[in-house]
């Protein structure tokens, strides 16, 4: 039997690199830490000194995939910071495309693993809805709504957003009824929000 090694240059990364790949290649079921190790070349025993079982596994991934998710959303709408019909729609868009590109991933990040996620998946899944903040704050500059809507108007494009790429990766929507789904709610928001009642 070859010898295989405790220690590697950067395991915990290229542990959770290919943790990524089985997801998206086989699903969540496939996600071992015993294979992982076996695939990176180290003793079973390894991943263990950074995920201390697969559940800690499953949350770096979905932290990592929050802090992505946030990066690809603030990149989008930076290329069209002047309008902010552009800037919702390229964000609106960005997050479609992540979850047509990850949709496995999406799945993980947004399953309730439990009443109490560990706080670095909380804090991640906060900054994603930090930055989905400030992308509506765009609309607050034109005048399209008040800032006292922006979390109220953060949730709706949240769940907007989330259940079109639903709809998108099921296969439910093409994607152009998905862009087109995009661009009426981009509408809709730059329209203002309905009273509350």
């Amino acid at each position: 039997m070859a010898h295989r090694p405790f220690h590697h240059g950067n395991l915990r990364a290229v542990l959770l690199d290919r943790a990524e790949a089985v997801l998206r290649e086989r699903g969540l079921d496939a996600l071992s830490l015993r294979e992982l190790a076996r695939e990176a070349g180290v003793s079973h025993g390894a991943p263990r000194s950074h995920f201390a079982d697969r559940r800690a596994l499953l949350d770096a991934l979905a932290e990592r995939g929050f802090a992505r998710l946030a990066d690809e959303l603030r990149e989008a709408a930076a290329r069209e910071p002047a309008d902010p019909a552009r800037t919702l729609r390229a964000a609106c868009s960005a997050y479609i495309a992540f979850a047509v590109r990850e949709p496995a991933l999406l799945d993980l990040m947004f399953a309730a693993k439990s009443d109490t996620p560990p706080q670095p998946v909380r804090e991640a899944a906060e900054r994603l809805f930090a930055t989905l903040a400030g992308i509506m704050g765009t609309g607050v500059a034109a005048g399209a709504y008040d800032a006292a809507d922006v979390g109220r108007l953060t949730l709706l494009l949240s769940a907007t957003v989330q259940g079109a790429a639903a709809l998108r990766t099921s296969g439910r929507i093409t994607e152009e009824q998905g862009e087109s789904l995009v661009d009426d709610a981009v509408a809709v928001f730059l329209a203002g929000l309905p009273s509350r009642r």
